[in-house]
């Protein structure tokens, strides 16, 4: 199955998620977004807000093939 992913603020990397556009993933069947986030070498206690498919879940959320997964950081205001 593949997925894309998409990070931002702090938990973009260039070569394994990238804000701009999405990175693409190859992921097992019954793997969730903490272990896609795992294997992009993102820890998930920086994880604040995670959308699939333009819908917030959480990192326990099983991803289906051709899911579209963000991850976003705790982010502070003024």
């Amino acid at each position: 199955m593949k997925v894309n992913l998409k990070c931002f603020a702090k938990l973009s990397k260039d070569s394994q998620c990238d804000y701009r556009e999405s990175t693409r993933y190859e992921i097992n069947e019954g793997e969730t977004v903490r272990d896609l986030a795992t294997r992009a070498e993102i820890l998930p206690k920086d994880v604040e807000i995670v959308f699939v498919n333009n819908r917030v879940e959480h990192l326990e959320t099983v991803l289906s093939d051709g899911d579209n997964v963000g991850l976003a950081p705790a982010v502070g205001g003024m």
